[in-house]
């Protein structure tokens, strides 16, 4: 125990736990996934130059993720797998930080382990730690931030007399109080410079931070209030200052994409409400391994003495509710705004990874699949109906468990132990009641929600996992108050299988990607220049850049008039508009007579686990052949 308390062993578990899982599905390519080669390409121009140059596909800032990128490459040399191993780096530390996070929060570290491992291992969580995408950098600075206000408010309970009442005068200690305002500095300066990556992650300085401020008033003694407090103002305005000089930077910088200006056309209640259930259900599933542990909840809901009456009742108007209120999110927020329905499926009930439910996880069992015809499909229509069944199930129970306190009689005190005397299995003490986490996580989430929601009108499902952290801290303090101190053994089965099943997602997908490279030296060894070919999304952009030195992005404001229109080729390509320097007359495709039918090359077949059916890839003619 004095081990695992010294050298902090499950966190470290879980760090090791994503190096192994991402070693075995061999994440290596030279093409782009989704749209980080753009950002690869420009972490490279940084190493040789020592200049940060956008080019037109840079709506974050990337900031320090490009020099930890230019960072690999001066030590590495420079590939697309070299950069792309600073993310899984950064994923590392992320997993290690956000166990210690659960436990600073009040979660015993047996139960911090598995709900740490049941994010980090999700396949969402993978393949962007193995990707050069921002989302991975902007949770961390989330994570980092949330920490350090833990820390802050953990030693303002120790100068209060760890009571939830402010103390009176009395005698401070000198060393608490430099804690508390050392802490509330770092989460400041820690979160404006990691929020360069991802802007996102300044709302720990303009949200977190003041509520962790307010929470302080609450529990310091008199003698020490004024201190802790002016010093925490003062950093929080000077980190304001910060983002808003880094906003104004990167405003007037050439081929920066700007995300325009909010316009509240259509922006209804009934739209949001719609968008927000939609947030909901979709982080209990990205979350499925800790929120299937609410299940058994209701049964315990329907026979306890004080909710049997009002629990089944309830349990039904949640149900209900999903019918509802979560038909396909694109269908119904276009009709609420448009008043007619965007796609032909309508209204109809849409299961949580329909292939158009997100833009990463899929039914197809490989990311961002962005060719001109549809992939063969992994995930069969009874294991879907199976998942959505799961998924409905456990987030009614996990919000009967919220709203129906039927009180099991094994649930855990909401007073815990203090860190410092923690054991494996225990839960820590001095950790925030569970009204004042409500106040610490709350705004951070409702902002960012009602961000991606009105102004974004968007909340893809890897924008999600910023929200993942702070639902995964809330679900299991929940289940310890609730239900049971510890996890059940079933949940080392949960994560079992979701280790497996990401594995193999993130190994089909590079193998899709070496296909792709398989295909292009093919097509190059026969003459065929890259620009007339449509190789996908993720490769397109980097064909584009190798012709010009922006993307062709109407959002672009410096320099003026850098944006031109593209006539429509005659097969469809994705964004096409974007990348005017492609002028197709071939496609790749996952079937054989897509436009115009197959070209004179031969397929290319790639590995799928667990099948020994290999997937296939064909070229196909953009134009219709000459007589």
């Amino acid at each position: 125990m004095q081990l695992i308390r010294r050298f902090r062993l499950p966190a470290l578990f879980c760090a090791l736990a994503v190096l192994f899982c991402a070693l075995i599905s061999r994440p290596y390519t030279t093409v782009g996934v989704w749209d980080d080669g753009p950002y690869i390409l420009m972490a490279q121009h940084l190493a040789e130059t020592g200049r940060v140059v956008y080019n037109g596909w840079a709506a974050p800032m990337l900031g320090w993720q490009l020099y930890l990128g230019a960072a690999f490459i001066k030590l590495f040399g420079f590939s697309f797998t070299t950069v792309r191993m600073s993310t899984l780096l950064v994923s590392m530390l992320l997993a290690f930080l956000l166990e210690r996070t659960l436990v600073r929060g009040g979660i015993n570290e047996r139960n911090a382990t598995i709900g740490t491992l049941a994010l980090v291992l999700s396949p969402l969580y993978l393949i962007l730690s193995v990707t050069y995408m921002s989302d991975i950098f902007g949770i961390f600075a989330a994570v980092v931030c949330l920490y350090c206000c833990l820390r802050a408010l953990q030693a303002a309970q120790s100068l209060g007399g760890r009571s939830s009442e402010p103390a009176d005068e009395g005698s401070a200690s000198p060393a608490g109080e430099r804690a508390a305002i050392l802490w509330l500095c770092f989460a400041v300066v820690s979160n404006a410079l990691l929020g360069t990556a991802r802007q996102f992650a300044w709302l720990g300085i303009l949200i977190m931070v003041p509520c962790t401020l307010f929470l302080m008033h609450g529990i310091l003694p008199l003698r020490s209030r004024r201190r802790v407090l002016a010093s925490g103002a003062l950093a929080c305005l000077a980190g304001a200052l910060f983002v808003f000089a880094c906003m104004q930077w990167l405003k007037h910088q050439p081929y920066a994409v700007s995300q325009g200006v909010f316009r509240p056309t259509g922006i209804s209640v009934g739209y949001i409400l719609i968008r927000l259930s939609h947030i909901l259900l979709d982080l209990s599933f990205l979350l499925l391994p800790v929120t299937l542990l609410f299940l058994p909840q209701i049964r315990e809901i329907c026979v306890s003495p004080k909710t049997r009456k009002l629990g089944p009742p309830a349990l039904a108007m949640l149900l209900l509710g999903y019918f509802l209120v979560c038909p396909h999110p694109r269908s119904l927020a276009d009709l609420l705004i448009d008043r007619q329905p965007a796609h032909s499926h309508g209204l109809l009930l849409s299961l949580p990874i329909l292939p158009d439910w997100g833009d990463w996880f899929t039914t197809y069992g490989i990311y961002s699949p962005i060719l001109n015809s549809t992939p063969p499909a992994f995930l069969g229509t009874r294991f879907q109906i199976l998942l959505t069944v799961l998924s409905i199930g456990s987030l009614t129970a996990l919000l009967a468990s919220i709203f129906l306190n039927h009180a099991p009689g094994r649930a855990a005190p909401s007073s815990m132990v203090q860190p410092d005397s923690e054991v494996h299995g225990a839960a820590p003490s001095a950790s925030l009641s569970g009204r004042q986490l409500v106040a610490l996580l709350g705004p951070f989430a409702a902002a960012y929600s009602l961000f991606l929601v009105i102004v974004m009108r968007i909340a893809l499902d890897r924008y999600l996992l910023l929200l993942a952290p702070f639902a995964l801290l809330a679900m299991l303090r929940l289940h310890q108050v609730r239900v049971q101190p510890q996890l059940p053994p079933a949940a080392w089965a949960f994560l079992a299988i979701t280790a497996a099943f990401t594995t193999t997602v993130v190994h089909n997908s590079f193998t899709l990607d070496r296909a792709l490279e398989h295909l292009t030296a093919e097509l190059r060894s026969a003459g065929i220049p890259d620009t007339v070919v449509d190789y996908g999304w993720s490769q397109n952009l980097d064909v584009e850049l190798q012709h010009s030195n922006h993307i062709n992005d109407p959002r672009i404001v410096v320099p003026a008039g850098s944006h031109v229109s593209v006539p429509a080729p005659l097969c469809p390509t994705t964004f096409y508009f974007d990348i005017p320097h492609i002028r197709p007359l071939y496609g790749v495709s996952f079937q054989p007579d897509v436009c115009y039918g197959p070209a004179p090359f031969g397929p290319v077949h790639y590995s799928r686990w667990p099948y020994r059916t290999p997937g296939t890839l064909y070229v196909v003619r953009y134009m219709p052949p000459k007589a």
